[in-house]
């Protein structure tokens, strides 16, 4: 695990650099950049009063997007296919705690299931939500469903979604990024 054997600052300096250089990166025709989408669902889960756990995990969720390889394979014009997983895996090599990066690695599969089991929230999504979940599975089966509702997380990677989809206005005023260090510090810190 080569990320793990850089320092704690260098980790997290690298995390900031591949966030901040999706300051101007579109997020999938949502009106907001790759950033501010990442750091308005952060600030979202902050005014929730969430665990750090989930405050990370909605500031880093579509990090997949943006550690991907130039090969990996894409959704058209909608993003890296399985980027909950790629980014996931990538927050794990850098020493992420589990909590945070299984909310990360479920929170298309909670897409998933809320169209399942909620036929409003289908009718909520943006056009490039919708899009996506064509191309994630769809809605879930139901042994899918039950899969899920037995993951002593699904409530949290629930939560995860609704700051996901609501995380997607013009000019929304948040914290800068560097307001979340400490917090990544203090995960990576515990685990080095």
């Amino acid at each position: 695990m080569a990320a793990m054997a850089s320092s704690v600052d260098e980790r997290i300096a690298g995390l900031l650099r591949l966030l901040e250089n999706a300051a101007s990166s579109d997020y999938i025709g949502e009106g907001v950049s790759q950033l501010e989408h990442a750091l308005q669902a952060a600030q979202l889960a902050s005014e929730a009063s969430a665990p750090d756990a989930e405050v990370l995990a909605a500031l880093l969720h579509d990090v997949g997007h943006l550690c991907a390889a130039s090969d990996a394979e894409r959704m058209r014009n909608l993003g890296v296919h399985g980027h909950e997983d790629v980014g996931a895996d990538h927050l794990e090599a850098l020493g992420f705690r589990p909590e945070t990066t299984r909310l990360v690695r479920g929170h298309v599969a909670a897409k998933r299931y809320l169209v399942a089991t909620r036929p409003s929230y289908a009718a909520r999504l943006s056009p490039a939500s919708t899009a996506t979940l064509a191309l994630q599975g769809g809605p879930m089966t139901a042994d899918e469903c039950a899969a899920f509702e037995a993951d002593p997380l699904h409530e949290a990677m629930l939560r995860l979604r609704s700051w996901d989809e609501a995380a997607k206005m013009r000019d929304r005023r948040v914290p800068p990024l560097s307001s979340y260090v400490p917090l990544m510090a203090e995960q990576l810190s515990a685990r080095a």
